[in-house]
């Protein structure tokens, strides 16, 4: 066994995204169909709870086949990681081969928009105020990043600002776009697409399709171009390439 660390970076192919998203089984569409025959959504939400922990294939299983009978739409092969919370699921639009990490919380709200697009990959630990989201396909969401789509008005000053009331704004994150681990989006901002916010930003203002933004708050660095990509991956121990 060696004990001499790899030195130098490296690039891998991707995983998530590049496979054909084949149908989901006839029986697990079967098995939604029964479910939400069987459970209203509260019982259909208790039963999501039995086996939201577990990574065994029958607990991985029961996830994504409570989700596909709770929600609005849902696509072929979703992936739901252990202890992942969903709030107001019935209002969420699954894409196909849609990843959620363990641990993930998704946050909707019962008159909201949830919609997740082809491929999205949304890592482990990630919040997601879902009150008013969309996330286009093949999105990258780090592990840790927020996205906040809401805040309270604040006003009037003289009760406690959690009785006040609640802005929601629109949160949008166009296609291809890739969000660093740990980066914060505030409410009302749009990512365009294909870009790159940094590890740890904290995004203020919508940021222009194929730019690359770091930094709190987020600030322009500069336009993407290959050679970018190739650093960025690097930067980042390829977890761009890994997912």
């Amino acid at each position: 066994m060696s004990l001499d660390p790899a030195h130098a970076a490296r690039i891998v192919k991707a995983v998530h995204g590049r496979q054909e998203i084949l149908a989901d089984p006839a029986y697990e569409l079967e098995l939604a169909d029964t479910l939400k025959t069987s459970y209203g959504a509260s019982g259909l939400v208790e039963l999501y709870g039995r086996f939201s922990s577990g990574d065994g294939f029958v607990d991985a299983l029961m996830r994504r086949s409570v989700l596909r009978a709770l929600s609005r739409s849902c696509g072929a092969r979703l992936q739901v990681g252990s202890g992942a919370v969903f709030k107001h699921p019935e209002t969420f639009e699954f894409g196909n081969g849609v990843f959620v990490g363990a641990q993930a919380n998704i946050q909707g709200r019962y008159d909201g928009t949830c919609v997740i697009g082809n491929n999205v990959w949304i890592g482990p630990q990630a919040f997601l105020d879902a009150r008013n989201l969309v996330m286009e396909e093949y999105v990258g969401f780090g592990p840790g990043a927020k996205v906040l789509g809401s805040a309270h008005t604040g006003m009037p000053a003289d009760v406690p600002i959690v009785r006040t009331d609640l802005e929601i704004k629109p949160v949008r994150i166009e296609a291809w776009a890739d969000i660093g681990t740990n980066a914060t989006i505030l409410p009302g901002v749009t990512i365009g697409k294909g870009a790159i916010v940094g590890a740890g930003a904290v995004v203020v203002s919508d940021v222009e399709p194929f730019s690359v933004v770091a930094g709190v708050p987020a600030k322009f660095l500069h336009w993407r171009t290959d050679s970018d990509l190739t650093r960025t991956a690097s930067q980042n121990n390829g977890a761009i390439h890994e997912r």
